[in-house]
C-alpha cells in the first residue's frame, strides 16, 4: 500500500548574502492514492534551470546511443514517459500506476516530473519489439539504477541488480510474447545513507558538501538485438611501447571461432587487420602510432567481428580508442613524477561532482555533458577528477574527444563509516568492493581515464593497501591514488599504498613532496566562492573562502596559481585539482554557476595561469 504522505524536498529561503527569510521553498508532490487522477508527464520547475532544461521531453530524453565504445546499428531507446508509483513501502505490482515519470531522470529531479524522494519505486511501460528482430536474442540494458532493482517482463522475473553506479544487462528473449505489446516493470529500493551501498555525495538531508539524492533509473534504458553468440565487452588497452591495442573480448555464447579486428584512422584508412582465435587475447598492431594527448586527442577507429567456424560473421561492433601510456618516471632528483606517453606532463585539473540542478545525477542533454568538458579545456585545464560518482559512458566519450584526462573516484560509502569512525559493516564493505570491481571492468577501455581513486578523505575507508592492490590487479595499466586527502580527514595512517601521495589543503595549495616511491599531488585545493544573484540554489551558500567580485575571484585564482608554481618547484608536484568546476547546490565555489549560465572568473586570465602551471610542472627537473 502506498503512503499518502507528501514526500518533499525543503530548502530554506535566504538572500544571496545568506540572511534567512521567513519561509522555505518546498518542492513536493503527493504519492499516488487509491483513486488518483491520471495525467501525462509534466516537468516540475527546478530551483535553477540550465540552458538545456526546456529541450527535455518525452521525445528528447537523452536519445543518443549510450555506449560509444561498443556500437551496433540496431537498437531501441526506452527512455521517455513511464508509469510510476512510489512511497515508504513497496508499491503493489498489480495496481494501476497513475503517476508519470520521465526516464532516465532521477525521481528527486525536476525533469522526472516527480521531484521527491521515495524509498520504494515502481516503474512500468509497454514496448514493441521492432520487426526483423525475430531471429535474434533481445537484450535489455540499464545504464544505472540506484540502488537495488528487480526487473520483470510480461510478469516473468528476470533478475535483480544491486549498486547504483554500474550498468547491467538482461536477456529478455524467453519472456517476450510472440507479437504485440510487451510489459516491462522495474521495482527499485533506494534508502541513500540508510542502506549499505556506495552513494557518493547523496544524502536524505542535503546540506554543506552533501547533496540531493538521485534515486531510481538515472541512465538510459534500451533494447538491442544480438546473435546468440556475440561480443559483450572489448576491454581495450593501448600499448604505446608495443605499438598495438590489446583486447580481451568477452564473448557470450559458444559458437565463435575467431575475432577479426580492423584498426582505422579517422579518415577510414586501414591501419591493420588481424584475426585471432576466439578466447585468446587480441593484439591489433598500430605501426608508428600517433599518441593521444590533451593537446592532440587523436582516436583510432576499431571494427571487431566475431566469426563462426565457417567464417560467417556472427557479430560486429564498432569502437574506438586512443594510443597513450600513463606511468611514473623518475626525475633528475630521483623523485617519482606522473608521465603521459613517456614524458612528464603536469595535470592541472578541476573537481567535477557531476550534478545538475534540473537532472541531479543525470545531465539534461548530451550537449550539456559535452559543455562541461569544453569549458574545462577553454579555461586551460587538462584534467578532471570525477568526484565520488560514475558518469554516463557518453561523458567519457566526450572526455576522449576533447582531450581531458580523467581521474575516476570509486563512489564512497557513507562518510560516517570507515576512516575516522571505524570500518564499515561487512555487508557495506562487500558492496563497495563488488561495485568497484564492476566499475573498473566497465570503464577499462576509456582512453582518457588515467588514474583510479578508491578512497576519498577516509569516507567508508577500510583495508586501504589491500583495496589499492586489488585495483592494480584489476587494471595494471593505470595509476592508483589509494587515498585522496590522506593528510586531512581520516585517522587511518598513510599506508604508503598506491602510486600517489594526495594532499587536500583549503584554501591551499598544499605543499607535499614527491619521493622516490610515490608521486605527490594536490588532490583538492581552492574552494573560492563567489555569489552570483539569480543563479543560486535555495539555502545557505558556503565556500572555503568568499570573494565579492569577478575581478576578486580572478585575482585570488592568480595568487593560488603562483603559490602552486612555488609548490611544484620545491616539491616536484605532478598534479593539482582545483575545487571546483561548478557550484553544486549550496556549495558556491565553482568556476561556473550551478546552472552553467555564468563563468565566474575572467577566462583568459585563468587560462594564462593554468598554462604557466602546466609549463612549470612539465619542465621542472
Amino acid at each position: 500500500m502506498l503512503s499518502s504522505r507528501p514526500r518533499c524536498l525543503r530548502h530554506p529561503l535566504r538572500t544571496a548574502g545568506g540572511v534567512a527569510l521567513a519561509g522555505v521553498l518546498v518542492l513536493c508532490a503527493t504519492p499516488a492514492t487509491a483513486t488518483p487522477p491520471e495525467e501525462g508527464w509534466r516537468p516540475e520547475r527546478p530551483p535553477l534551470s540550465t540552458p538545456w532544461t526546456e529541450r527535455v521531453g518525452p521525445d528528447n530524453a537523452l536519445p543518443e546511443y549510450p555506449r560509444p565504445q561498443l556500437r551496433r546499428p540496431r537498437w531501441r531507446n526506452l527512455n521517455g514517459e513511464w508509469r510510476y508509483a512510489g512511497g515508504d513501502t513497496p508499491p503493489d505490482r498489480r495496481q494501476r500506476l497513475a503517476e508519470r515519470i520521465l526516464v532516465p531522470y532521477p525521481v528527486e529531479s525536476a525533469l522526472s516530473g516527480v521531484s521527491r524522494h521515495d524509498d520504494h519505486m515502481l516503474y512500468r511501460r509497454e514496448f514493441r519489439v521492432p520487426p526483423g528482430w525475430g531471429q535474434d536474442r533481445v537484450l535489455l540494458h540499464f545504464g544505472a539504477v540506484d540502488q537495488r532493482a528487480t526487473v520483470w517482463v510480461n510478469g516473468s522475473r528476470l533478475g535483480t541488480h544491486e549498486g547504483g553506479f554500474t550498468s547491467f544487462t538482461l536477456d529478455v528473449t524467453e519472456a517476450l510474447r510472440p507479437r504485440g505489446n510487451q510489459r516491462l516493470t522495474v521495482a527499485v529500493t533506494d534508502t541513500n545513507e540508510r542502506g549499505a551501498y556506495p552513494l557518493g555525495k547523496q544524502r536524505d538531508r542535503p546540506g554543506g558538501i552533501f547533496y540531493t539524492g538521485s534515486s531510481g533509473i538515472w541512465r538510459t534504458v534500451w533494447l538491442e538485438p544480438v546473435s546468440p553468440t556475440h561480443l559483450a565487452e572489448l576491454n581495450i588497452t593501448p600499448r604505446l611501447e608495443d605499438e598495438s591495442f590489446r583486447m580481451t573480448p568477452e564473448i557470450r555464447g559458444g559458437n565463435a571461432s575467431a575475432v577479426e579486428t580492423v584498426v582505422t584512422r579517422p579518415d577510414g584508412a586501414v591501419v591493420s587487420r588481424t584475426r585471432t582465435p576466439a578466447g585468446k587475447p587480441v593484439r591489433a598492431p598500430v605501426p608508428d602510432p600517433r599518441p593521444w594527448s590533451p593537446g592532440d586527442p587523436y582516436l583510432y577507429g576499431l571494427t571487431v567481428r566475431l566469426l563462426g567456424p565457417d567464417g560467417r560473421e556472427l557479430d560486429r561492433v564498432d569502437s574506438y580508442a586512443g594510443m597513450r601510456s600513463i606511468e611514473l618516471v623518475t626525475d633528475s632528483r630521483g623523485r617519482q613524477r606522473m608521465a603521459l606517453n613517456g614524458r612528464i606532463l603536469f595535470q592541472q585539473g578541476l573537481l567535477d561532482q557531476g550534478f545538475w540542478p534540473d537532472g541531479l545525477h543525470t545531465p539534461p542533454t548530451d550537449e550539456a555533458l559535452r559543455h562541461d568538458l569544453v569549458q574545462t579545456r577553454r579555461m586551460g585545464f587538462n584534467m578532471v577528477r570525477k568526484h565520488t560518482k560514475v558518469a554516463p559512458k557518453r561523458w567519457y566519450y566526450w572526455a576522449d574527444r576533447t582531450g581531458v584526462l580523467v581521474w575516476q573516484d570509486i563512489p564512497s560509502l557513507d562518510s560516517d563509516s570507515g576512516g575516522t569512525n571505524g570500518p564499515p559493516s561487512p555487508e557495506a564493505a562487500r558492496a563497495f568492493e563488488r561495485e568497484m570491481t564492476t566499475i573498473v571492468d566497465q570503464l577499462d577501455s576509456v582512453t582518457s581515464l588515467v588514474t583510479w581513486v578508491p578512497f576519498n578523505e577516509g569516507w567508508g575507508e577500510f583495508d586501504t593497501a589491500r583495496v589499492a592492490d586489488e585495483v592494480r590487479d584489476l587494471d595494471p595499466s593505470r595509476l592508483v591514488n589509494a587515498s585522496s586527502g590522506v593528510n586531512c580527514c581520516s585517522s587511518l595512517p598513510d599506508t604508503g599504498a598506491g602510486d600517489i601521495y594526495d594532499d587536500h589543503t583549503y584554501v591551499g595549495p598544499g605543499t607535499p613532496e614527491a619521493t622516490a616511491e610515490r608521486a605527490a599531488v594536490d588532490g583538492e585545493y581552492g574552494g573560492l566562492g563567489l555569489l552570483v544573484p539569480g543563479h543560486l540554489w535555495p539555502g545557505d551558500p558556503h565556500a572555503y573562502e568568499m570573494v565579492d567580485t569577478r575581478e576578486g575571484l580572478t585575482r585570488r585564482y592568480e595568487e593560488l596559481g603562483r603559490s602552486l608554481i612555488d609548490a611544484i618547484e620545491r616539491g616536484g608536484l605532478s598534479a593539482a585539482v582545483h575545487t571546483q568546476l561548478s557550484d553544486v547546490e549550496n556549495e558556491v565555489n565553482g568556476l561556473m554557476t550551478y546552472d552553467r549560465r555564468v563563468v565566474k572568473p575572467l577566462v583568459e586570465r585563468v587560462e594564462r595561469v593554468n598554462e604557466a602551471v602546466i609549463e612549470t610542472g612539465t619542465a621542472a627537473p
